[in-house]
């Protein structure tokens, strides 16, 4: 265990301290406990074929011989097999892919092998593991964004095992394939780590960047095999095959040892009205119903700490992360002066000395308790562990195994808390355990055919190097084709009898990640700091003028946006009040792609056009909610085109179910809400991802109807994953909104904290209603 001492206090110990300290609650905030047994290890003979150096250096690293699907995959890998390994935390997948990697870099002297991965601290963490090996001749080195640019030259010149990220294969190496000429001839090996992070619109554009890379290898005549590394996901043979375009096999079964681990799933209390406000509670015209996730973590760890339990909290936000480090060190200091010392928070924008310095105290010991985002979810081995909280649900159940799989690495006994936040898909899953226990993980969603990601994929490939009659098919065959005609209709691309060929003399400027152009920079007006960035897509909401912007725990106020420049302008004030933006959406079908009859009801897939302004904030007063005033705001018309998911319903059918026709557009615009809010249980997205409109008669659809989309134009997949398992989807959307114990509505079912109409209309009990109706006319699948 690295030298760490022995806790006071073991994970069991410590639930049961936890479940004494809510004992006086009129109801246990504990929902389940889920017991997932141990595992014994199986070990496999070192593959024959393996290097004996190579073998070698790993049996100095204390690995006497690999698990059974380390060999597996490697061996697959050696064959020249695309393989992908999707296997649990700390179960060893670096070595499936090292093994062949430096087997074949020993035996040909002038092998490479390009690693990508999407942190630069994992690639980091990749490279100290390398270098720990000592093997002569295998010369690895990082290439990123922090690489110094004479240092970048010696990479690419000397280099044998090269570590960076899809953006910098993106951007620096494919459109400069001529200087990695070399490289690129000798690629034997492409790792991609952590494949189950791309998902989206950025998983849709790595696709195309890998694409490209095939196409610019096979160019210098290498034909590199694959090896993937995922989580534990749904369908990972078919990801990787959407990721990679090449057919993958799968090597799934982990026969790593685990020990016993205890999961519980954890809702904060209900509180009184006359409770204060927390932290990270919403603001709203109704008081705080739950109690703060961030507060309730904060004294988990707290406790944690008292009884000597190592324990990683993992916190969704920056903020939120310092916030629970500094309540926790705040009560330590007040039970026993000093202890708050063995806490700290640990999240991206430290310095890399301070990161590195963090993680070695936790390791040693001298922390007991870390808060932490999901930066410590990848890429930092940890070890010795004992405790980890998971303040809300962290987006997927990868994600929330991923997380869960920090305690317990050494084989020792572990306990995971998922502490829910007032959230519909938090509430939903601390009292439907089933839905996240014994349940294969999600599949990765990605749309490599999105029309706004394969043209400018498209533009990128030919600047490279001219597209041919033959480069259709590795970039989707018709779709590719027709994005091409449009291109050249636009002028962009120029058809000659040899290809098309990139009209422009500078390069295409593409955005992997989709955020919709350059970040908006925030800078404090009185010093020209700049403090951070926020994304296009969220700066009319979040940096408008007047807006309340918080900070690594400090309050600014938006003197100016100039869109621009991309600059909004703040400085520090401690405001009593808030800030929520108000904006208008409308939107028209484009098309239908898919659609299901079902009587009263229709269910229906197809391109859509949304338009959104933000129109004006409201300023609410701390603590109580109550609206000051509310000021207009002069912000252009946003226009989106992308794919959404929509069902509408009779009014003779809501009549019939009780749903008395003033309460139409209340009961819908909760069901919108809800359904918002459940759709990352079945589709790999975050609710900030995808929007919603809601009608009561909507001029397109001539009916009641309930829509929502991607927010990303042409789509990232989402909605196609919620039409075809929409039976799912809604009877998980409507058991949220009837479980739930409030009266008329709350931020746990039905209220949203991106609402752009304060949360008004909404009729709980309508949503209810509007879902039964839809329920018993749906089939139970649908097939896009």
């Amino acid at each position: 265990m690295h030298g760490v001492t022995a806790t006071a206090s073991g994970p069991a110990e410590l639930l049961h301290r936890l479940r004494a300290r809510s004992g006086a609650a009129a109801q246990s905030p504990i929902t389940h406990i889920e017991h997932v047994t141990a595992r014994a290890g199986r070990v496999s003979a070192w593959p024959s074929w393996a290097d004996a150096g190579v073998r070698d250096a790993f049996v100095r690293q204390g690995i006497t011989a690999p698990w059974d699907h380390q060999a597996d995959a490697a061996t697959l890998a050696w064959q020249g097999t695309h393989v992908v390994l999707a296997t649990g935390t700390a179960s060893g997948k670096s070595l499936a892919y090292q093994l062949p990697a430096l087997t074949t870099l020993a035996g040909d002297p002038k092998a490479t092998v390009l690693y990508l991965s999407p942190t630069k601290a994992l690639a980091a963490d990749q490279l100290r593991g390398l270098t720990r090996l000592g093997l002569d001749g295998v010369r690895p080195a990082t290439l990123d964004g922090d690489t110094p640019r004479e240092e970048r030259e010696w990479v690419r010149q000397h280099a044998r095992f090269v570590l960076t990220n899809p953006d910098m294969l993106h951007h620096s190496l494919l459109p400069g394939h001529a200087r990695w000429a070399v490289f690129f001839r000798r690629l034997s090996y492409v790792v991609i780590d952590e494949c189950h992070a791309y998902r989206g619109v950025f998983g849709s554009h790595v696709a195309h960047v890998l694409r490209r890379l095939r196409r610019t290898a096979a160019r210098y005549g290498s034909s590199p095999t694959f090896i993937l590394a995922s989580a534990t996901s749904g369908d990972p043979a078919g990801s990787a095959s959407r990721l990679t375009g090449v057919p993958v096999s799968a090597v799934t079964d982990d026969a790593s040892p685990r020990g016993p681990v205890t999961f519980a799933l954890w809702e904060p209390p209900l509180l009184p009205p006359s409770s204060p406000s927390d932290l990270d509670a919403p603001v709203g015209e109704e008081p705080l119903i739950r109690r703060s996730a961030l507060r309730e973590t904060a004294d988990l760890l707290t406790d944690a700490v008292v009884a000597g339990t190592r324990t990683l909290a993992f916190i969704r936000s920056r903020r939120g992360a310092e916030v629970v480090a500094t309540i926790a060190r705040r009560s330590l200091d007040e039970a026993v002066p000093g202890l708050g010392d063995r806490v700290a928070a640990y999240r991206g924008g430290y310095l890399r000395e301070d990161r590195r310095r963090i993680e070695r105290a936790l390791l040693s010991g001298e922390l007991l308790g870390l808060a932490s985002t999901n930066a410590l979810e990848l890429g930092v081995d940890l070890a010795g562990l004992d405790a980890v909280l998971i303040c809300g649900w962290p987006g997927t159940r990868a994600s929330l195994w991923q997380q869960a799989g920090r305690a317990g690495r050494a084989g020792g006994e572990a306990l995971a808390v998922l502490i829910a936040r007032d959230d519909p898909l938090d509430t939903y899953l601390v009292h439907h355990p089933e839905a996240l226990f014994g349940r294969p993980v999600e599949a990765t969603v990605l749309d490599p055919a999105n029309p706004y990601v394969l043209g400018p994929q498209l533009c990128c490939a030919a600047s490279e190097a001219p597209l041919t009659e033959n480069d259709l098919a590795l970039f989707g065959g018709a779709p590719a084709l027709e994005a091409i005609r449009t291109l050249v209709e636009q002028g962009v691309l120029r058809h000659r009898p040899s290809g098309w060929y990139w009209t422009h003399r500078g390069r295409p400027d593409v955005d992997l990640r989709g955020t919709g152009g350059a970040p908006v920079s925030v800078v404090e007006a009185a010093t020209g700091r700049l403090l951070g960035t926020v994304d296009q897509g969220s700066s009319h909401a979040m940096l408008h003028e007047g807006a309340v912007h918080l900070h690594q725990g400090v309050t600014y106020l938006v003197d100016e946006l100039d869109l621009d420049d991309a600059i909004a302008l703040v400085h520090q004030e401690e405001p009593d009040w808030t800030t929520q933006a108000r904006d208008v959406t409308e939107l028209s079908v484009v098309s239908v792609r898919s659609s299901v009859d079902a009587g009263p009801v229709g269910l229906f897939l197809g391109e859509v056009d949304v338009t959104n302004q933000v129109v004006s904030y409201q300023r609410r007063r701390l603590g109580s909610g109550e609206v000051i005033d509310t000021k207009p705001l002069d912000l252009p018309v946003r226009e989106l085109r992308t794919v959404a998911v929509w069902f509408t319903v009779s009014p003779q059918a809501l009549a019939a179910a009780g749903v008395e026709w003033a309460d139409v557009p209340g009961a819908l615009h909760a069901a919108e809400h809800a359904g918002i809010g459940l759709l990352p249980l079945i589709a790999t997205c975050d609710r900030w991802d995808i929007g919603g409109l809601s009608t009561a008669n909507h001029p397109d659809t001539e009916a009641p109807t309930v829509f929502v989309y991607d927010g990303h134009p042409g789509g990232a997949g989402f909605a196609e994953r919620a039409y075809a398992t929409a039976a799912e989807w809604l009877q998980a959307t409507r058991s949220a909104i009837a479980s739930c114990g409030c009266e008329t509505g709350c931020p746990s079912c039905v209220q949203s904290p991106k609402c752009g109409n304060g949360n008004n209309p909404l009729d709980k009990p309508g949503a209810v209603q509007v879902l039964n109706t839809v329920l018993a006319a749906l089939p139970p699948t649908t097939e896009p």
